[in-house]
């Protein structure tokens, strides 16, 4: 690549002055200061020892590729907005559904009961559910047999141990599981209703009432 600027020729001081007020780290910017510099170098350069083509071009790539990744930051971030849009749209289809998340509440009242589940990792041969009351008294146990890896929704009846029913009040359940000899990871799962949706600026929440508030991937199961 040729350049033909004579060794003594005048700069324009406007192109310099309008070149050098840019100081920010924008491609804009860094491109300005790099053809102010470019025109220094040509007019200083050694007639015997000129500027090398190669890097000429290397610097000239350095300045696309940096106004290339501001231009691709601003579409990420029009499209992670859109994202979060849809999100919130998405999440708020679940308002006056049941969900199950992590915990371990059983609530029991009118002579009905809210559903108790368990997430597995792996699968199991044999697996129960123990259930208590508010002192930590064991009040009923039921069998949930063997399971597959994944999540997994019961009722309990609300049958105590003595063939009674239980009174209504807020109860707990906790999984064992087992595959074999080999105890397993058994995370409980307790139901939860549904009010609403809050969005902030970064997140989009679940308003499950006196439950909290979970973000959707939290939620385990849709009922």
């Amino acid at each position: 690549m040729a350049i033909s600027v004579g060794v003594n020729e005048s700069l324009d001081p406007s192109v310099l002055s309008s070149s050098s007020s840019s100081s920010g780290n924008s491609a804009q910017d860094l491109q300005n200061q790099f053809l102010t510099m470019l025109v220094t170098q040509l007019q200083n350069q050694d007639p015997t020892n000129p500027m090398d083509n190669s890097q000429l071009t290397t610097q000239l790539a350095q300045i696309n590729t940096l106004s290339g990744i501001e231009k691709l930051n601003t579409t990420l971030g029009s499209i992670s907005g859109q994202i979060n849009a849809n999100q919130s749209l998405q999440t708020s289809t679940l308002i006056g559904h049941g969900v199950m998340v992590d915990g371990s509440q059983v609530l029991v009242g009118s002579g009905t009961t809210t559903p108790f589940g368990v997430s597995l990792t792996t699968a199991s041969t044999a697996a129960s559910a123990t259930i208590k009351d508010a002192s930590g008294n064991t009040v009923s146990t039921v069998d949930l047999g063997a399971l597959s890896a994944g999540v997994h929704t019961f009722s309990w009846d609300g049958t105590l141990a003595d063939g009674s029913t239980a009174p209504d009040g807020k109860y707990t359940v906790s999984i064992a599981a087992s595959n074999g000899s080999t105890q397993l990871v058994a995370q409980p799962l307790n139901y939860a209703y549904v009010n609403g949706v809050i969005t902030t600026d970064d997140t989009t929440k679940l308003d499950l009432g006196t439950m909290g508030s979970v973000t959707l991937d939290e939620v385990r199961q849709i009922l």
